[in-house]
């Protein structure tokens, strides 16, 4: 495929030193910035891209391999390399202006061991290493395809047979430019509130217990709801230690586009904790099990909100509401790993009561960050919507339900 490496979006520095050090740090890093959030909007489709033209490498004749290696290991892969190491030179030096997200740095060694070969996806490490040595190692089917992947689509959360090295790169690439554009946005999607706590936890093994409701249907009546907070508060025994309502949404651990989103309204437990008759539960434990779907994980990022409710739950321009989005993307920000799909959920959290609505936010994260290979389903990643420019609203991990 010609040309295939003019689909991504490259950063271009100033032509030369001395026109760089005519600009203000802060004009620098905004030139900086503004490359990623454009990155964003065309990247995704250019991996998706490679992925396709990869898979076709079993009908390349012996002339189409060796140029096609060329393309790969040199225009594309030799040329993020490059990439990378010039980002890596202007932020050292902006650093000390304070102005740089120094998690962006952890989100270059990354990526420069996946592109040096190393990945640290333990299920790709022969495929990968055989290319690398020897291209028309492609040829052979199942290292091709854990090699290229599957297309996950402009969103990055299209389910995929087999979650290979080029998607990994895709989420990489994803890394570096969250961690350099999503303070900003964070900071721009805060209208008429504001995060006042934002922190992780990791808490022992628990049980949320409580109805099974579908918002988009029939919100749960009064009377209901009443029933339920009663039921739980008369269970003292079996406390979790977090011990307000909440709204849980998941998944099953399958892509959103896949599995709809299944909510379920009541309150976490203790592990041991009994489920009353006519009741649902999702267990949690802490650390990850290596399987999809329940148990989740008991690990979250943790965000309380204060202000206009209705701007919390703002949806225009957002991707579920202001309080999702502006969770979610602080985590992006400071490249903690989201678990999707595998372990994904999220949940609202109602500190007086459900009554008196939500003003904080849980949301899933696994701080361990071990990447594992999932066939036939999509394998653990860090994806959201690209950023486009000047849009923030992030399409990732959809939650598919209306207020």
């Amino acid at each position: 495929m010609k040309n295939l490496q003019d689909r991504f979006c490259w950063y271009v520095p100033p032509k030369n030193r001395e026109n760089s050090g005519s600009l203000s740090p802060q004009e620098q890093y905004r030139r900086i910035v503004g490359w990623a959030g454009q990155a964003r909007g065309t990247n995704p489709d250019a991996f998706d891209a490679v992925t396709a033209w990869l898979l076709e490498a079993e009908a390349w004749s012996q002339e189409e391999l060796a140029e096609n290696r060329r393309v790969l290991m040199e225009d594309i892969i030799g040329r993020f390399a490059g990439q990378t190491r010039r980002l890596r030179e202007e932020l050292d030096a902006l650093a000390p202006s304070g102005l740089v997200n120094m998690a962006v740095f952890d989100t270059l060694d990354r990526l420069e061991e996946e592109l040096a070969g190393e990945t640290r996806a333990h299920e790709l490490k022969e495929a990968v290493g055989k290319v690398f040595a020897d291209f028309s190692a492609i040829r052979d089917r199942r290292t091709r395809e854990l090699f290229a992947g599957g297309i996950t689509g402009s969103a990055g959360t299209d389910t995929v047979e087999v979650f290979g090295y080029i998607n990994f790169l895709k989420d990489c690439d994803a890394g570096v430019q969250w961690a350099l554009f999503m303070p900003e946005v964070v900071e721009r999607q805060q209208e008429g509130f504001r995060m006042e706590l934002f922190e992780y936890r990791k808490l022992p093994a628990m049980r949320f217990i409580g109805i099974e409701k579908d918002v988009t249907q029939d919100a749960p009546g009064q009377q209901e709801i009443e029933k339920l907070q009663r039921t739980l508060d008369a269970m003292e025994g079996y406390r979790s230690g977090f011990d307000c309502n909440a709204l849980l949404m998941h998944h099953f651990g399958r892509g959103v586009d896949v599995e709809r989103c299944h909510l379920l309204w009541g309150r976490f437990m203790a592990a041991d904790a009994p489920v009353p008759e006519g009741y649902a539960y999702v267990d949690f434990v802490p650390d990850y099990d290596g399987a999809s779907g329940m148990p989740y994980l008991s690990q979250f990022a943790y965000a309380e909100f204060i202000g206009d409710p209705d701007a919390m739950h703002g949806q225009e321009g957002f991707d579920c509401d202001a309080m999702y989005d502006v969770t979610r993307n602080t985590i992006l920000a400071q490249n903690v790993r989201i678990p999707y799909p595998e372990k994904y959920w999220t949940a609202e959290v109602f500190p007086q009561g459900f009554r008196k609505g939500s003003s904080a936010y849980l949301f899933s994260v696994d701080r361990k960050g071990d990447e594992k290979l999932v066939e036939k389903g999509a394998a653990p990643q860090i994806m959201g919507q690209e950023d486009r420019g000047e849009q923030s609203a992030q399409e990732g991990y959809r939650c598919q339900i209306q207020r």
